[in-house]
Order: C-alpha cells, then sequence, then structure tokens
C-alpha cells in the first residue's frame, strides 16, 4: 500500500482544514452582507418591485419626473389611464418606507371616452381628463363628499386643474357591481373618483403636498413634459 511520508500527509490536511474554513468564512459573510447591507435599488426599481402588475415603462416615467419635481417626497400615486377602467389602474406608493398602500379601480372623465380613455383636456368644461404631474393640496367636503384638491404643475398640460375642479373623490360608480352590469366603470367630470369605501383613508395618505402622476401615451406630452425630461423649470 502507498503511503505519503508523513510531512506531505499532515500539509495534504492543513491544506484541506484552510479550504473549508475559507469557504464557510466566506459565506458567513456573504450572509451578513446580504442582510445588513442590501444592495440599493433605484425608484424606477422600487415601484417596480411594489407593483410588478405595472408597466413598467409607466414606472419608469413617473419615478423619472417626481425625481425631477421632489426627490425626497414620501407619497405617490400613479394612474395608468392607457388600461380599462374595468381593470385596477392607480397604485399608491409610501416611498418613505417603500410600501404600497392601495392598488384601485379609478375613473376617467366622460369627456375621455367610454371604458378606454383616450382623449385628455386641460380645458374647461371639457369632461376630459389631464395626463402630468400634479401636486396635491388640502381635503375638504364638496358636493362629492370628502375630496383631495390638486395642483397640476404642467402648463398647457394640466395647469387648469385647481379652477377645473378636478379633484380626487369617492363615487358609486367607481365599483365593481357596476362593472359587472356595463363593463367598465362610471365616468366623472374629468376627477380621478374612486371607490367610497377607500376614499377616505387614501385621500389621507395623499394630502398635503404629496404628488399624482397620470399616464396616457400621449406623444407630445411624452415628448415635451419638462418632468420627463427633467428641464430646469422656470421659477
Amino acid at each position: 500500500m502507498l503511503r505519503l511520508p508523513w510531512l506531505a500527509a499532515t500539509m495534504l490536511v492543513l491544506v484541506l482544514l484552510a479550504t473549508t474554513l475559507e469557504s464557510r468564512a466566506g459565506e458567513f459573510l456573504y450572509r451578513v452582507g446580504a442582510t445588513t447591507t442590501p444592495i440599493p435599488q433605484t425608484l424606477e426599481q422600487t415601484l417596480f418591485r411594489l407593483a410588478p402588475d405595472a408597466d413598467r415603462q409607466v414606472l419608469r416615467l413617473a419615478a423619472r419626473a417626481i425625481s425631477c419635481a421632489e426627490p425626497d417626497a414620501d407619497k405617490l400615486a400613479v394612474i395608468d389611464y392607457s388600461l380599462p377602467s374595468n381593470q385596477p389602474r392607480l397604485w399608491v406608493f409610501d416611498l418613505a418606507d417603500q410600501t404600497l398602500v392601495f392598488k384601485e379601480l379609478v375613473a376617467h372623465g366622460r369627456g375621455s371616452g367610454n371604458a378606454h380613455a383616450t382623449a385628455f383636456s386641460n380645458f374647461f368644461d371639457s369632461w376630459q381628463s389631464s395626463l402630468g404631474l400634479f401636486r396635491t393640496l388640502n381635503s375638504y367636503h364638496g358636493r362629492n363628499g370628502y375630496s383631495l384638491r390638486l395642483e397640476g404643475l404642467e402648463p398647457g398640460i394640466n395647469d387648469n386643474a385647481f379652477e377645473r375642479a378636478v379633484v380626487i373623490h369617492g363615487a358609486d360608480y367607481v365599483d365593481e357591481a357596476f362593472i359587472a352590469q356595463t363593463g367598465r366603470l362610471g365616468r366623472s367630470h374629468g376627477c380621478p373618483a374612486v371607490r367610497t369605501d377607500i376614499a377616505s383613508p387614501l385621500i389621507d395618505t395623499l394630502k398635503g403636498g404629496q404628488y399624482l402622476f397620470i399616464y396616457y401615451p400621449d406623444a407630445e406630452w411624452l415628448e415635451t413634459s419638462d418632468f420627463l425630461h427633467c428641464n430646469m423649470l422656470a421659477p
């Protein structure tokens, strides 16, 4: 039987022991690093992680707009009006806690279309929804109940929102039963109306200087929006 010299055998054992210890130490450090120093995510990645069923391009544009307007914003609501009204198309994110707070149905204006919104306007009496980035203002009780005023931040796109009384409010036509009867939600006068059951907590989450981003693949808006291209806005 072939026997290694005593010194060679000892060296072999030491090498094998060192390799095992190094492997276990590396595994321990990897696990420690994975739990205490996670790889930072971009805002786009965070939004997509929280709402994986949302369109990635929509979340990318929303992240770009909010990063341009207010990088330290706490809350962001995103509406994707390219989806039909019988599908959830409103997401509300808590950016500070990195959580998805709401995923909801939301109505569009009756002038914008039936089941699908296809037309958008900043004009008075159009009964159409508006696109772009909005800042939330104060809540109040009005003819549609508890509501949230919006300030449109994009000139010519949505900056008449306050004067048009485009607000977030609850509506009984935003309901699964309405969809079962008609195949779509009811429509507003241009407001992003939500279910009455969640209107109050949703408004309380968003009121007071938070942000709403409303998307539709409108070529002119996508090309010219300052927030989407992060140009320096005039003071």
